[in-house]
């Protein structure tokens, strides 16, 4: 019984928080903002006032595919906050703005996710072989190897956390002391920041209650053993 609650756990509340953030920010980009200024023109004017002339702002297709790239200093917002005017635009073209101020100040979250990258890359791949040949094998040594590579990716999942916390109440700030929004606008655009911030806490919990999984049946092994 335990297992079938813990698989519903792991499958809803991705699920949950997929769902919520879809349908908040599709109910935002449909109002309008009393600014008038597009997503594009939100970011390059935090972007100005914030002395990042030299950071881009682009177009890219798909559906809320909007982000930061620090590598080649280019915030990229999908096409409807790109072009729109919306309050959801405005909050998600904010929020990628607090990446770039992040980077600019070296803020020490935004550095240990960027060092963990390629770690996670690899290690999200290849744990899972060593896990399921451990379990197959019974051979704890294997598993213990699969185990430590999960555990760089749910690393990066928790350190993923503050900075976007971060860039959340960084974009809030901005857009608040700009004059951006004004009134309700404010509370309509913390909601769409909440709701993205959702996927992210849940990315988190589910990766977290995995590896604490994992490591109940690693002490299992060794207790029959």
């Amino acid at each position: 019984m335990m297992y079938i609650v813990y698989f519903a756990v792991l499958m809803l509340v991705p699920l949950y928080a997929q769902r919520k953030v879809k349908t908040t920010y599709v109910r935002y980009s449909k109002i309008a903002s009393t600014s008038g200024k597009t997503g594009a023109q939100v970011a390059r004017e935090i972007l100005d006032h914030n002395g990042l002339g030299n950071v881009r702002v682009e177009a890219v297709d798909g559906f809320l595919t909007d982000h930061y790239d620090p590598s080649t200093k280019v915030i990229r917002l999908s096409s409807d906050n790109y072009y729109n005017a919306s309050v959801a635009g405005t909050a998600v073209a904010a929020h990628e703005v607090g990446h770039a101020i992040q980077d600019k100040e070296a803020y020490s979250f935004l550095n240990i996710r960027a060092k963990l990258v390629p770690a996670a890359n690899i290690s999200s791949n290849a744990s899972w072989v060593f896990i399921m040949i451990g379990m197959i094998a019974t051979y704890q040594p294997l598993m213990l190897i699969g185990i430590i590579l999960l555990a760089i990716g749910v690393v990066f999942q928790l350190v993923t956390l503050p900075v976007e916390f971060d860039a959340s109440k960084r974009a809030m700030n901005q857009i608040v002391e700009l004059g951006i929004i004004r009134n309700e606008e404010e509370k309509d655009a913390k909601k769409v920041l909440t709701a993205a911030a959702l996927t992210y806490v849940a990315a988190a919990a589910v990766a977290v209650m995995e590896l604490a999984r994992l490591l109940l049946i690693y002490t299992g092994m060794g207790n029959r053993d």
